[in-house]
C-alpha cells in the first residue's frame, strides 16, 4: 500500500512538470507573433538609427552615407572640439527635458493622488465625476495644445483678459514666447492633460485595498490622516510607482506639446525636438540620429534607475 503511495506522489510532478512544459511552448507559441512584429516595427528603426548615429549621412544624398565612427558624438579638428557632448544646445536640451520630467511628473502624481482619493470616496454622482475628470486625458494632445496655445495668446487669449479682469496682472502676458514663463506654460498644460492618466492608475490601486484594515482602525478610533500615511500610502506605493515610471517615459520623449506650443524656441527645447530640428530642418541624418541614440540611452537609464530605486517588480510575482 505504501508503495502504491509513493509512486503516485512521484508521478503527481512528473504530470505536474509535463503541464508546465506544454503551458510554456503554449505561451511562447501565442508571443512569437508578438515579438516577431514588435522586432519589425521597434527593433529594426532602432537598430538603424543607432547605425546612422555612427555615418555622416545627409537626407539630401543618402547614398553617398560613409561611417565616420564616434565624430557625430565627439571629434577635434584644428584643436577645437566638435559633437553632441559639446554642443551646448543639446545639453539645454537635455536640461529642459529632464525638468520638465522631474516638475511635471511630481506635480501630476500629488493631483492624481488627490483626485484618486475624492473618486474613490462614496457620493451621489460619482460615475459623473469620474466620466468628466477623464475628458482633458481623451483630447489629442495636438488638439489640446492649440486650444491652450489660443487661451495662451497674449493679445486674443481668454488667460489674460481674465487675470487682468481680477487684476492680478496689469498687462496682457506672452506666456509661451516669454522665456521666464514658456516652461511653466508648457508644464501647466501638460498636467491638466495627464493628471487624469495618474489618477485613473492610482484609484484602480486604491480599489483594490482590503476593507477590513480600514474597518479595525476605524473601531479603534484613528485619526483618518494617520491611516493615510501608515496604511493607504504604503499599500498603493507600487501602483504609484508604475503611474510614474509610466508619465516619466512619456515625458521624457515629450514632443508634440512643445513643439505646437512654443516650436524650436531653445527656452524650451526638448531632446526629441532637438533631434527632430537636425534630422528635419538641416537634415543631419547622421548628427540627428546620435542625438536619437542618446535620448533613448537616457531614457534606458533613468527607467532602469527608477525601477532599481523605487523596487518595482514589473513581473507582478510577490516578494
Amino acid at each position: 500500500m505504501s508503495d502504491i503511495a509513493i509512486t503516485r506522489a512521484d508521478a503527481a510532478p512528473a504530470r505536474r512538470s509535463r503541464l508546465s512544459r506544454a503551458r510554456l511552448r503554449s505561451a511562447w507559441l501565442l508571443l512569437t507573433p508578438m515579438l516577431v512584429v514588435l522586432a519589425l516595427v521597434a527593433g529594426w528603426p532602432l537598430l538603424r538609427t543607432i547605425w546612422f548615429g555612427f555615418t555622416d549621412a545627409n537626407l539630401s544624398d543618402l547614398s553617398a552615407t560613409q561611417f565616420i565612427g564616434l565624430e557625430n558624438y565627439y571629434a577635434v579638428y584644428d584643436g577645437e572640439a566638435y559633437g553632441l557632448i559639446v554642443d551646448p544646445t543639446w545639453w539645454n536640451a537635455v536640461w529642459n527635458t529632464l525638468w520638465f520630467t522631474f516638475v511635471s511628473v511630481s506635480l501630476e502624481t500629488l493631483l492624481g493622488l488627490i483626485v484618486a482619493l475624492v473618486l474613490n470616496a462614496q457620493f451621489r454622482g460619482r460615475a459623473l465625476v469620474r466620466a468628466a475628470v477623464l475628458i482633458p486625458w481623451a483630447i489629442p494632445t495636438i488638439v489640446s495644445a492649440k486650444m491652450w496655445g489660443w487661451m495662451l495668446h497674449d493679445q486674443f487669449g481668454v488667460l489674460n483678459d481674465i487675470l487682468m479682469g481680477i487684476g492680478l496682472i496689469s498687462q496682457p502676458v506672452a506666456w509661451t514666447a516669454d522665456p521666464d514663463t514658456a516652461m511653466w506654460a508648457v508644464v501647466m498644460v501638460d498636467v491638466w492633460k495627464t493628471t487624469p492618466f495618474m489618477a485613473l492608475l492610482i484609484l484602480a490601486g486604491l480599489q483594490m485595498l482590503p476593507s477590513d484594515c480600514y474597518e479595525a482602525a476605524r473601531v479603534d478610533g484613528i485619526h483618518p490622516v494617520r491611516v493615510f500615511f501608515r496604511v493607504t500610502l504604503p499599500l498603493i506605493r507600487p501602483a504609484i510607482m508604475v503611474a510614474v515610471i509610466f508619465r516619466a517615459l512619456d515625458a521624457l520623449r515629450i514632443f508634440d506639446l512643445i513643439y505646437v506650443l512654443t516650436s524650436n524656441s531653445s527656452d524650451t527645447m526638448s531632446m526629441s525636438v532637438y533631434a527632430r530640428q537636425q534630422l528635419v530642418d538641416f537634415q543631419e541624418v547622421g548628427y540627428g540620429s546620435a542625438a536619437s541614440t542618446l535620448l533613448f540611452l537616457v531614457i534606458a537609464a533613468l527607467t532602469i534607475m527608477t525601477i532599481t530605486l523605487g523596487k518595482v517588480r514589473l513581473s507582478g510575482e510577490p516578494r
